[in-house]
């Protein structure tokens, strides 16, 4: 297989009589090919890589069945990053008759009776790892390490878990996310050297997010971008203003940006939820029981939340906050429901896995890849083909780069530099994902207070889809915005692209059936606002298509210049720019 932990072959999606997730009695292809692979070799260690909602549980408890079944072992212990997740492989085990106790606590020495096993958490291990150690030597022992990336958080969590299971006969390692944006090693992983000496994660088996959208077991995910007027007064009493998104602008700009756009009291958010709600009504004509999640930053941003959206759809929403005890039942309680939104303080990582979730709003200031990643990942996961996935976020440079990224192959490297500057994909954790699905601390409340947001207004801005932008803006409410907000909600990822394409084309056209009435209006002089828009949506454009061709993007503007004429793009005038345009539209739609 793939050196790498993101790629791996195209393989069909799915053996026929595909079941619900952790009880299938027949595999989808991956697993299978998986699962043969392991038999064949039968390693001590093995590293499953599969993107979320591919199916890695039903993957490891076949495994554990069958070396059950065969003798091989005697005992199983799951370690997984969150005490919900603990319950959830409980109950999936159960499903295939592995009895597994999730309740076992380090003061109880054993597991229950009838039990072939626990499911405990990292932190668990970490803190007695002599403990889990000696149950591991006391019988033939199979470790399921769910997210292993986990592992490489802290020392000595990673000290743990080494100490805890070297004497497992049997380990196996998942995750959907392997990479991690800091140097530690993550513990049994192994590394090996690229032909430039960095050491780089080895995967055993590996089942990437483009491979399993090609095979239709995953959703493809649309992302919906809006951008929109921000005001706000800094610590030294000044006002500043900023559009959301503006490329020329300092990061901490965008940073009190984005925050005052996040801000309950604004105008952005309720106008994002109110569009984000008219989607996932589009997407229950189809889906009935469809759901929405919502992501905040803390619990005071959370209830705000959870209140315009009672206004918005007359339903209460469920709120999951990070210390509520109650809150693993009532995710539980949502994914059994049709209720249409969940409202959760960023607590997404691997802990909220409901299959029915199908339009998010990203509102959390919260840019890692790792969070990224993990965020999306609890809406692409499907049920049956066609279903698709709506994520709204603000139309800042970290979240566009991470949303173009989502077929990225990604590994985890421990020779490069813990620092680099760009585009903020490598740069380390800001947070341990523990740390960041906790509520925040003083120290969170003291950066608030560095500024105070007055107003924010919201316009839609455009939609990402497979490296792609389409849209040409808009305000909220217009046809613009309803073009994309009513795609329908059952179409697989080739007809997404071609309706996107379709309805930016339309856009395009409408645009310029309107430009003639106003010839009369328009000043002598060129409107530089007007251009610089052009130019913009120019430059968006190209960064597609090259994104989807890889050609540069100096060779795009070339051949846009030789088919269409003109100078270049900084002289070029409005109807040059808008000539472009048009022709760099109909290549993307004759484009199969």
């Amino acid at each position: 297989m793939t050196e790498t932990l993101f790629g791996g072959p195209t393989l069909p999606p799915a053996y026929p009589e595909r079941a619900a997730w952790g009880t299938a009695p027949k595999l989808r292809a991956w697993q299978q090919e998986a699962l043969d692979l392991y038999l064949k070799s039968s390693p001590r260690d093995f590293l499953a890589v599969a993107t979320p909602g591919a199916g890695k549980t039903t993957f490891a408890l076949r495994i554990a069945s069958t070396l059950i079944d065969s003798g091989a072992v005697n005992r199983v212990t799951i370690v997984a990053p969150t005490d919900h997740l603990k319950r959830q492989w409980a109950d999936a085990a159960a499903k295939v008759g592995i009895a597994i106790d999730p309740n076992f606590k380090n003061s109880d020495g054993q597991h229950g009776r009838g039990f072939i096993g626990v499911a405990v958490t990292y932190a668990q291990v970490a803190s007695k790892p002599m403990l889990h150690r000696a149950k591991t030597e006391a019988a033939r022992t199979l470790v399921i390490l769910d997210e292993i990336h986990h592992g490489g958080e802290a020392l000595s969590w990673g000290d743990g878990l080494r100490e805890a299971f070297d004497p497992a006969v049997r380990r196996l390692s998942l995750t959907g996310t392997p990479f991690r944006s800091d140097t530690s090693p993550i513990p049994f992983v192994e590394y090996a050297e690229d032909r430039d000496g960095i050491r780089r994660s080895k995967a055993d088996y590996t089942y990437g997010y483009g491979n399993a959208l090609r095979d239709h077991v995953v959703r493809p995910v649309m992302f919906m971008a809006y951008s929109g007027q921000m005001r706000w007064r800094t610590s030294a009493g000044e006002e500043m203003a900023a559009s959301l998104g503006e490329a020329a602008v300092t990061k901490d700009i965008t940073s009190h940006a984005w925050r005052t756009a996040l801000n309950p009291a604004g105008e952005w958010i309720p106008a994002v939820l109110a569009g984000a709600d008219r989607r996932l009504s589009e997407v229950r004509r189809t889906v009935p029981d469809a759901g929405g999640l919502v992501i905040a930053t803390d619990h005071e941003d959370a209830r705000a939340y959870a209140g315009q959206l009672k206004k918005i759809t007359g339903e209460s929403p469920t709120v999951i906050l990070s210390d509520d005890a109650k809150a693993s039942s009532k995710i539980e309680e949502f994914t059994a429901s049709e209720k249409r939104w969940m409202v959760a303080v960023r607590m997404v990582s691997e802990g909220v896995d409901v299959p029915r979730l199908s339009v998010g709003v990203y509102a959390t200031s919260t840019s890692t890849p790792l969070f990224f990643a993990q965020a999306v990942g609890r809406f692409v996961r499907a049920r049956k083909r066609g279903e698709t996935a709506s994520v709204f976020l603000p139309s800042v440079p970290q979240l566009m780069a991470l949303a173009n990224s989502m077929e990225m192959e990604r590994d985890h490297a421990l020779d490069r530099p813990e620092k680099e500057d760009g585009d903020g994909l490598l740069n380390p954790e800001d947070s341990l994902m523990d740390e960041a699905n906790r509520e925040e601390k003083a120290s969170d409340s003291l950066t608030k207070g560095k500024f105070e947001a007055l107003d924010s207004q919201a316009s839609f801005d455009r939609v990402l889809f497979d490296g792609g932008e389409f849209g040409t803006g808009g305000e909220v409410g217009s046809d613009d915005e309803m073009d994309f907000l009513g795609i329908p909600g059952l179409l697989d990822a080739e007809q997404v692209g071609t309706l996107l394409r379709q309805r930016q084309h339309e856009q395009l056209n409408r645009k310029n059936r309107k430009a003639p009435a106003a010839e009369s209006q328009v000043p002598a002089v060129p409107d530089h606002r007007m251009l610089m828009d052009l130019r913009n949506e120019l430059a968006k454009n190209v960064a597609a298509w090259a994104a989807r061709t890889g050609t540069p993007h100096g060779v795009v503007h070339t051949k846009l210049r030789t088919v269409c004429g003109g100078p270049p793009v900084a002289q070029a005038n409005e109807e040059q720019l808008q000539s472009r345009l048009r022709k760099l539209q109909d290549w993307f739609i004759g484009r199969k």
